[in-house]
């Protein structure tokens, strides 16, 4: 975790977090420097242990911040009844935090395997309480005869895998909105669990995407 002292250690922690997040995301976390991340902060490199022990302690930091954020933020959505619109709610909650953060997801799974040993048991319970989340309303939609799924787990892993990809290609300024692509993988989730409901998008409500 960060060692800072202050406003001013919590606002440079903030800040050598924000640039290593960058420069983790843009040439991987093997090949970059503690030097690296402090010389984008405007640090002398030994100024930066004062925060971060170790590179190490970065990308945990990072990670269990997302995973954490993104707990609290689901935590806050509202409950619904049916396992449909459950389903439905966590597909358009998924797409729709994920969308404007392509680093932190691109480092949650690309740097999962340089996570130490100690620091990766943590960060995997993090993400086990997340997928819990799908799994629990697939479960409950199989329990009501509303969906028809062989294995909860692996339907649970491909509907995170499926959402999560949009960010390899989502852009700004396209054909479709953001509330249109939601309804897209909303309608393809529910192909995949045995339903053939379809939702309706709506193309006034968001910015346009490139696709």
């Amino acid at each position: 975790m960060a060692r800072t002292v202050g406003s001013v250690g919590a606002e440079t922690a903030k800040r050598v977090l924000k640039e290593a997040l960058r420069l983790f995301a843009r040439e991987g976390y093997a090949a970059v420097s503690m030097r690296q991340i402090a010389g984008k902060c405007g640090l002398q490199a030994g100024a930066l242990y004062n925060h971060f022990p170790t590179k190490q302690a970065i990308l945990n930091e990072l990670m269990v911040t997302h995973l954490e954020s993104l707990l609290a933020a689901y935590d806050e959505t509202p409950d619904h009844a049916s396992p449909l619109d459950a389903l439905e709610a966590f597909a358009r909650f998924h797409i729709a935090y994920h969308i404007d953060k392509p680093e932190e997801v691109f480092i949650a799974y690309m740097e999962l395997r340089n996570l130490e040993t100690g620091n990766l048991g943590p960060v995997m319970k993090l993400r086990q309480q997340y997928e819990r989340c799908l799994r629990g309303i697939l479960r409950n939609g199989v329990a009501s005869g509303d969906f028809e799924i062989d294995d909860v787990p692996v339907t649970a892993m491909a509907i995170i895998s499926m959402m999560t990809g949009v960010n390899t290609w989502f852009r700004y300024g396209g054909r479709l909105s953001i509330r249109e692509i939601e309804t897209i993988y909303v309608n393809m989730i529910f192909a995949l669990v045995g339903k053939n409901d379809q939702r309706m998008g709506n193309s006034t409500e968001e910015e346009r995407v490139n696709v």
